[in-house]
């Protein structure tokens, strides 16, 4: 379970956050949190096979997590829970500065968090960052939390 602590410790330590799933359309989650991350002073690099060098949130995006070349705090995952075991064991392999599994609303995958945790990864499952963040921080950007 994930403490407010846990979530606030989460938040201060990270910066860099793939989006997998990510969505160009303003009216699906992936995009509307990516999006409020972003001008929260989070860097969100978006992981979708269909936008794959499109420009989104600022960041040009790429089909797989192993695309990303550069260290990645955090993955935020809009997948059903089905397919989530696969983009674990995927992030393991090729974001070696990974500290963070984080499944949305509605996802959880039992044996992906028990990976992620075998491999020192904080895991959050049935979360979302855009609901988490406001709770405990209000709508303050990242400068103002990073000293908090």
């Amino acid at each position: 379970m994930a403490t407010d602590d846990l979530l606030r410790t989460v938040f201060r330590t990270t910066r860099v956050i793939a989006c997998v799933g990510a969505s160009a359309n303003p009216g699906r989650p992936s995009h509307f949190v990516s999006q409020y991350l972003r001008d929260r002073g989070y860097r969100i690099i978006p992981v979708n096979p269909g936008q794959a060098g499109n420009r989104l949130f600022g960041e040009t995006a790429v089909a797989r997590l192993s695309d990303i070349t550069e260290p990645v705090d955090m993955i935020d995952i809009f997948r059903r829970s089905s397919e989530v075991l696969p983009v674990v064991e995927e992030a393991i392999e090729s974001l070696p500065g990974l500290r963070t599994v984080w499944m949305q609303i509605g996802v959880q995958n039992a044996e992906a968090a028990a990976l992620a945790r075998s491999h020192g990864l904080t895991v959050i499952e049935n979360r979302c960052p855009k609901v988490e963040y406001p709770r405990l921080f209000g709508h303050q950007d990242l400068s103002d939390i990073s000293a908090a």
